[in-house]
């Protein structure tokens, strides 16, 4: 199973970001529009692992204090097109106790640094115009843990 821990999006802020994408839609800008149900901010990419419960036992083990999430920014990591999260100390010392969780648990993951955002578009071609990404805020008060399965129209992302 192709397993990634996650916070997923309130509705709001998943409508503020499909607005976002259809800016840039109308401005031209081509390539892999991520679906708005599969918005979210991965804290931790695992990937292919067998067991969905061990990490789950360490999600369970690791708590999670609420804590308010706020757009702020847009960029990209070459072709791909993201928003940003405004820095969120709360939200940076979770992800390492679970990032040291994990290792300990004997799950692997992903150890690139963590850079909170939101894939806009993936393969992104044309002029970029100037985004303003609108400050939607929404209160995080968990992670969850998501399977990826390639479906015909893209990848399908679910909740476990």
């Amino acid at each position: 199973m192709r397993l990634f821990i996650a916070i997923p999006l309130s509705a709001e802020m998943k409508a503020a970001l499909k607005q976002t994408q259809d800016y840039l839609s109308r401005r031209g800008v081509r390539g892999n529009y991520s679906p708005e149900e599969n918005f979210h901010i991965t804290l931790a990419f695992i990937g292919e692992y067998p067991e969905p419960d061990d990490v789950l036992d360490v999600l369970s083990s690791v708590p999670f204090q609420s804590t308010e999430i706020r757009l702020s920014g847009f960029g990209s990591f070459g072709d791909l097109l993201w928003a940003g999260i405004e820095k969120n100390n709360a939200l940076e010392s979770y992800v390492k106790r679970l990032r040291r969780a994990l290792p300990e648990a004997d799950i692997p993951f992903d150890r690139k640094r963590f850079s909170p955002h939101i894939t806009l578009i993936r393969r992104a071609t044309g002029k970029i115009p100037g985004v303003t990404i609108p400050p939607v805020q929404m209160n995080a008060d968990h992670a969850t843990l998501f399977r990826s399965d390639r479906g015909k129209n893209g990848m399908i992302y679910t909740e476990l």
